[in-house]
């Protein structure tokens, strides 16, 4: 009867540790699933605002559009991109940081200097390119 206790006894700790464990590796792999989906997110939205960035460049500079290709909207989707990159990796945060640099430096000229808006597309293409690697690299 004693040996029948001590098997129970066991088995009944073996239950609680793993019924444990197992609630733990839950919890751990919801926690890496809503990561990845909050970065996935933001990696989508940088991408549609790179693409209206690009698309605002060319409209300045090929089309010489003041409405499509007004820099205040420049602005305004290059602070969001800078922002958003703060849910994805350092790679793609550096590089948003330096498209923010670039159209600073960039945007004036972006309309009657064509090497101003290659400048800026070829680091809209630097960020799309993070991220792309970013979103592979997601399990």
């Amino acid at each position: 009867m004693n040996k029948k206790l001590q098997i129970y006894q066991l088995a009944v700790i073996f239950s609680l540790l793993f019924s444990l464990l197992g609630f733990s590796y839950n919890v751990w792999r919801m926690e890496v699933t809503e990561h990845n989906s909050n970065v996935r997110t933001a990696c989508f939205e940088m991408l549609l605002e790179l693409a209206q960035l690009q698309q605002l460049v060319y409209a300045a500079h090929y089309d010489n559009d003041t409405e499509l290709g007004n820099p205040r909207v420049g602005w305004v989707k290059v602070g969001l991109i800078e922002d958003l990159s703060t849910l994805a990796n350092e790679q793609v945060k550096s590089e948003a940081g330096k498209l923010t640099v670039t159209w600073s430096e960039q945007w004036q000229n972006m309309n009657e200097i064509e090497a101003s808006s290659i400048e800026i597309v070829g680091q809209i293409d630097e960020v799309r390119g993070q991220i792309k690697v970013l979103l592979v690299s997601l399990n």
